[in-house]
């Protein structure tokens, strides 16, 4: 049996892929009956306009930063034992408009894969590959050997708007595809994932990227990066924010109801990006995430002094003032949360449960355990003096979370964590099950590593069980691998891997 670690990644674009996409962007529907000549005339002068008025600049890089920096990819599998992007690293676009940025979060989604296999003698081996998702707007910029849609996520309110109106008008698309966040299994297919649009399935062994899953033409708008699925039933009810709205949330139970089973709950304004479980209670369903009071992507007007407003945002701060944006100290601050939301009553009773000065996300349990009454969770932990150095968070320990339970629907939380040496940061970590495992905690939280001193990245194993003890092993990488998002561990049939 091979089994798989898989973490997502931000990055530039280079190298050239051959897998067909459904769409050609360039493609747009006719309109008032315009000819085709006309049309590509048109086309011609708004790609003259652009290149004309708007300048592609490298976004300024902090000393602490390298390792969010974009790498080539390999291809083909490498056995474990920088490089110069096309594009490089984050873009700003420069015209009469202003000037219109990237965001961190935004560059093209490159898979990370390391391989994990044992012989008929019982000996492991050991192999790493990485490749880009190949999207339909990634592909498009790689033809044109050039970046060429424009950043529209932050900047000055005028170039931003613009960059959205002419993205629209060349390509069809407001902004890229990216599909950078997160890898997820479905009916033994694979799929990378972002929330700004569809999945894209991928060969799990090649990495190659097949096509976009829009469900047989029926979904056609984004996709969710954090789908949760409760194993012994197939489908999972879900929690989440309404969009635009930090005041509600809603309760769907796609198990029992429809669309007209949508119960909708006040709670105290915050923003939620990851779910760490939900679980029925008797009449309670009980939520737990990662909460804190304001969005980390920051809107135009605090995207030109994003260094400042993030480093004050992760300093602890014990305000709970609902008033605290993202520009005020302590506003990213991201506290682990439980929501109790009565189902007869319809009443909300929320705890912070971390009680800690430490800033917690990227949260993950036993996926045996989804939809499920749990006693474990695991989080990253916030290194803060990198994260005020650098201008973006940097994860050096790990943390186990032992839920509690007491009289009154009370929940106490305690804590262990495994913290990495200097300099050492990591990203993407995941739980992955013991096989046969008994106990809830029966298995190892696997984990990318960077080391900023040799600038050298390697595969981190730690026993669940045995948390604060030293690693079960250390796979040094052949490549560096920059932070990321989310990682993901599948068990695979053996197959030679490309």
């Amino acid at each position: 049996m091979a089994t798989l670690s898989l973490a997502l990644h931000a990055s530039g674009s280079v190298q050239k892929q051959t897998i067909s996409q459904s769409m050609d962007l360039q493609k747009l529907p006719p309109t008032f009956g315009a000819s085709k000549a006309i049309k590509s005339a048109s086309m011609k002068m708004l790609d003259f306009f652009v290149d004309s008025v708007f300048q592609f600049v490298d976004q300024p890089q902090l000393p602490l930063q390298e390792n969010f920096a974009p790498v080539e990819e390999i291809g083909e599998a490498v056995q474990v034992s920088c490089a110069n992007p096309l594009f490089g690293g984050w873009k700003s676009a420069v015209s009469v408009f202003g000037k219109s940025h990237d965001l961190w979060v935004e560059g093209e989604g490159m898979i990370h894969a390391v391989y994990f296999s044992k012989d008929a003698y019982g000996n492991w081996t050991f192999s790493y590959n990485n490749r880009y998702v190949d999207t339909q707007t990634y592909r498009l910029e790689k033809q044109r050997n050039k970046p060429s849609l424009l950043p529209a996520a932050e900047g000055d309110p005028p170039a931003v708007l613009a960059a959205l109106t002419l993205n629209m008008l060349r390509y069809g698309v407001p902004n890229k595809h990216l599909c950078n966040t997160n890898v997820f299994e479905h009916s033994g297919k694979y799929y990378a994932v972002a929330e700004n649009w569809l999945p894209c399935e991928i060969d799990i062994f090649t990495l190659h990227t097949f096509h976009y899953w829009d469900l047989n033409g029926a979904w056609r708008r984004p996709f969710t990066s954090h789908p949760k699925v409760q194993c012994n039933l197939g489908l999972a009810a879900y929690c989440r924010h309404r969009q635009g709205d930090q005041r509600r949330t809603n309760w769907s139970d796609a198990r029992y109801g429809d669309a007209d089973s949508v119960k909708w709950f006040e709670v105290e304004p915050n923003c939620t990006f990851h779910i760490l479980n939900c679980f029925e209670d008797g009449h309670e369903v009980v939520v737990r995430g990662c909460k804190a009071q304001a969005a980390i992507i920051p809107g135009p007007d605090l995207g030109l002094h994003k260094f400042e407003w993030f480093s004050k945002g992760f300093k602890f701060h014990k305000s709970s003032d609902e008033s605290e944006s993202a520009g005020d100290e302590g506003g990213l601050f991201t506290c682990v949360y439980e929501w109790r939301l009565n189902m007869e009553t319809i009443e909300v009773k929320e705890r912070n449960l971390s009680e800690t000065e430490l800033s917690m996300d990227f949260p993950m349990i036993n996926n045996d355990y989804t939809g499920l009454k749990h006693k474990y969770g695991y989080t990253q932990v916030i290194d803060s003096v990198a994260s005020s150095s650098c201008g973006k968070s940097k994860y050096r320990s790990l943390a186990k979370l032992y839920f509690d339970e007491h009289e009154h629907d009370s929940t106490m939380m305690k804590m262990e964590y495994h913290k990495l040496p200097p300099n050492n940061f990591f990203t993407g970590a995941t739980f992955v099950a013991k096989p046969g495992g008994a106990e809830e905690d029966d298995g190892w939280i696997l984990t990318f590593v960077h080391d900023e001193n040799t600038n050298v990245s390697y595969v981190l194993v730690v026993d669940a069980k045995k948390f604060e003890h030293e690693p079960v092993a250390k796979i040094e990488l052949s490549r560096r691998v920059p932070y990321g998002h989310h990682g993901a561990y599948f068990a695979t049939p053996s197959k030679h891997i490309k």
